[in-house]
């Protein structure tokens, strides 16, 4: 017998629980998570809404009821303005053709030939710095994980002119995704000062995005090659070539591609090196692990990175890039005991799962240590790069990137802040640091 509505925060006239969620998502996602239960109801604007924090039924959703469920129709939304039907966002049979074209790119026997490549980026990046330098570190990382998946994926070096447009878009584009409690209830289509400037940001990355593929239009190679290039554009060119994939569809992959392919990536790194700053006998580990490496960070050497690993692994814990994610049932489904009726919207908290005491011993706190002996902690406890058939296509690629990058800054650098405690984010698509991350470099 299914119980009565779920627990709901008093929220307030015509807001609901927007205005609340909009302040502090964090905040308000954790003081949920510990104050009402598994499934919390929600009123954040015309959908119902319910928050999920219980890891078995997260992996109901994510894994075993996977069938049940899409991601939210975001096609009439600002997000599906930027990301169209790339792998983010389409449904069905769409999603499952993207995914099986991309999926060789991502295959883990390819991942060995990327090292080198990464290990050179990193390498050009701390070339540039010099001892005492003040840098937003993520800027550093942005710019040198953009460059990664650039040269991974799309198989393009950007020029200056095109990674500055890049990163000068980035803002407006993230800004358009803070919660707001007026645009919960504003429809996109209203010329607003926000909505034109998001629109403009679009367009500019439109205009990068066509120079690229004309870039590489007649360089993909073709099926019948002995060995054609593999990277994400030229299998989407090859296709196109086929008739299998429309322009508006390379579109959408390459934009895809181009900012989820690097932010989350970005960020992790961002997160680790201010932890690791405040905590300096980690450091001074990581330090020892990274010099252990002979030569550069080959492949063979990650898997020794055992360290390294597990301070990514409590970055990702503390700070998720990705802090919550939306699913919505096909159907009325049975979530905790409670009904959640078809066309709900499900919410999947990682930043409130990842702290929850229920969980993890002294939540708060960073313990690379946690990760030796994970008990009978449930299996999504922990759901960085979510999970089921639509789990992040990058996240071994993300992995592997996180551990070379930081290795060979560590070898060479360390990175200082006046920033203590809790950070303080700001929420978008994906958590940053609110005014970005100025460290200090200290040449070793």
């Amino acid at each position: 017998m299914m119980r009565p509505t779920p627990p709901q925060p008093k929220g307030e006239p015509l807001f609901g629980n927007a205005r609340q969620y909009a302040d502090d998502p964090f905040r308000f996602l954790t003081a949920c998570e510990r104050s009402y239960g598994d499934v919390v109801s929600l009123d954040l604007g015309p959908l119902e809404t319910y928050l999920l924090t219980d890891p078995d039924e997260i992996q109901r959703v994510l894994v075993a009821d996977a069938d049940s469920y899409v991601k939210p129709d975001f096609q009439d939304d600002a997000i599906g303005d930027l990301l169209g039907e790339g792998l983010l966002l389409s449904e069905g049979d769409t999603w499952q053709r993207q995914r099986d074209l991309a999926n060789p790119a991502f295959a883990m026997a390819r991942l060995g030939q990327f090292t080198d490549t990464i290990a050179g980026h990193a390498e050009a990046m701390v070339n540039e710095w010099r001892d005492g330098d003040s840098r937003d570190i993520e800027l550093e990382m942005t710019q040198v994980t953009l460059d990664v998946i650039c040269d991974l994926m799309l198989d393009v070096e950007l020029t200056d002119s095109q990674r500055e447009t890049i990163r000068e878009n980035l803002g407006p584009i993230g800004a358009r995704f803070e919660p707001d409690p007026i645009r919960f209830i504003t429809p996109d289509w209203v010329p607003t000062p926000d909505n034109r400037e998001y629109q403009a940001a679009i367009d500019e990355l439109d205009r990068v995005v066509s120079e690229i593929v004309a870039e590489r239009r007649g360089t993909e190679g073709h099926e019948d090659d002995e060995d054609p290039p593999m990277d994400v554009l030229s299998i989407l060119l090859r296709a196109q070539n086929r008739g299998e994939q429309t322009s508006k569809q390379l579109r959408d992959e390459v934009v895809t591609m181009l900012l989820a392919g690097h932010d989350t990536t970005a960020l992790t790194l961002t997160y680790s090196w201010y932890l690791l700053a405040n905590h300096p006998e980690v450091e001074r580990a990581v330090q020892a692990e990274a010099d252990a490496v002979e030569g550069p960070v080959t492949f063979e050497a990650v898997r020794e990175l055992d360290l390294i690993e597990r301070v990514i692994q409590e970055s990702m814990r503390l700070y998720p890039p990705v802090y919550v994610i939306f699913r919505q049932p096909t159907r009325d489904v049975e979530l905790g005991g409670y009904r959640v009726p078809k066309g709900a919207s499900v919410m999947l908290p990682q930043w409130a799962v990842h702290r929850s005491p229920d969980f993890w011993d002294e939540p708060d706190q960073f313990d690379p240590d946690r990760w030796l002996d994970q008990g009978d902690r449930p299996r999504f406890a922990y759901f960085p790069f979510g999970g089921g058939p639509r789990h992040c296509i990058g996240k071994h690629l993300a992995m592997l990137e996180a551990q070379v990058i930081l290795a060979t800054v560590a070898r060479e650098f360390s990175l200082d802040t006046d920033r203590e405690g809790e950070l303080d984010l700001l929420p978008s698509l994906t958590a940053h640091p609110r005014g970005g991350m100025p460290m200090t470099l200290r040449r070793r």
